[in-house]
């Protein structure tokens, strides 16, 4: 099963009664994915710029779109224009797809992965992972990269707030630490 059919006949029902829904529309869903990763110091290395333009095709699929500064900053030598990152962004069977491959593969081939802290849902219910490494895609091979880079997943859902996020993200199998609430 899909995670868009799991999604259509296990969640909506689930959150239809834990949150009380009256109308399946209220039920809150994943309407995108953007995967983003800036260039930091590396804004002038064209080589380097070229391989995360085709890592990120290979593990989305889809050719990425350079992002520009909005305003200049002395101290970063950046001025307003200048490329500093690259993104895609997933909707539909693709977004699907990849968040299928993301759960099932590329977490189980990040070293030391404990699970997603739930602090990593944002208020409006928003999910971002960051990871050190993109060789945790089974797309990319460790062999033919030259550079290995970070990057950032942003799962943008349409939930009202964090619990119904952190709700829609569990239902979805994403793998969640235990938080343990022992502050010293």
């Amino acid at each position: 099963m899909s995670l868009k059919e799991k999604y259509q006949k296990e969640i909506i029902p689930a959150l239809k009664d834990k949150f009380n829904y009256s109308n399946g529309f209220l039920v809150p869903k994943i309407k995108k994915v953007v995967i983003n990763v800036g260039f930091g110091r590396r804004v002038k290395d064209k080589d380097y710029i070229d391989n995360i333009e085709k890592t990120l095709i290979k593990i989305t699929g889809q050719k990425p779109v350079f992002t520009k500064a909005k305003k200049s900053i002395s101290s970063f030598k950046v001025r307003e224009g200048m490329i500093i990152g690259i993104m895609v962004t997933l909707r539909g069977e693709r977004m699907y797809n990849f968040l299928e491959k993301l759960v099932n593969v590329s977490f189980p081939r990040v070293r030391d992965f404990r699970g997603i802290s739930e602090k990593s849902v944002d208020k409006q219910g928003n999910l971002t992972i960051g990871f050190k490494e993109n060789t945790a895609f089974p797309e990319v091979k460790v062999d033919d990269i030259n550079n290995i880079h970070g990057l950032e997943v942003i799962v943008d859902s349409s939930a009202k707030n964090k619990e119904e996020g952190l709700e829609l993200f569990r239902m979805f199998g994403f793998p969640f630490k235990k938080e343990e609430n022992n502050k010293k």
